[in-house]
């Protein structure tokens, strides 16, 4: 399983090409949403499928881009699942893996209704590292914590980065 994220990176970061930034955006969200479903315990497979819509979250970037003329959440969230799909037809992924994976990719901006221990993963880690790239403000980061983020991992992480 854990050979197939590795190979589901290399994958993302070759249809970013010569992207860094948004491919080191990527990782460093992966990074985060395994570490914190490591300090929630969540289980093997939904942590699995958590880790490829980690990777390919920011996936429809480009194609908003070039359709939308933005690479605004919203038009990321519409064009990501399909480019997504064109990636994962390479891997053995489930079709209901697939499905979920471009789910949680049309809803990373989504704050509510949060759907799952994987979608409120999802959230708070890119919502980490967005909170270092953009950068956002003590006010915006402190709304995050108190409304949003909900697992003890990602709140000790939103504390331990961004507390003055």
């Amino acid at each position: 399983m854990y050979h197939q994220i590795s190979q589901l990176l290399l994958a993302a970061c070759a249809y970013n090409g010569a992207d860094p930034a948004r491919n080191q955006h990527l990782i460093k969200v992966h990074n985060y949403a395994r570490m914190i479903a490591d300090g929630e315990h969540v289980d093997a497979h939904t942590q699995f499928v958590l880790e490829a819509a980690a990777v390919l979250h920011d996936i429809g970037i480009h194609e908003a881009e070039r359709v939308h003329h933005s690479s605004a959440g919203q038009y990321q969230q519409i064009e990501g699942p399909a480019v997504a799909r064109s990636i994962l037809k390479n891997f053995p992924f489930e079709p209901a893996d697939i499905d979920r994976i471009c789910w949680l990719i049309a809803h990373h901006h989504v704050y509510k209704p949060i759907d799952g221990i994987d979608h409120q993963i999802l959230l708070e880690a890119d919502f980490l590292v967005n909170a270092f790239e953009e950068p956002y403000s003590q006010e915006q980061i402190r709304h995050f914590y108190e409304t949003i983020a909900a697992t003890k991992t990602g709140k000790t992480l939103l504390r331990i980065h961004y507390s003055s």
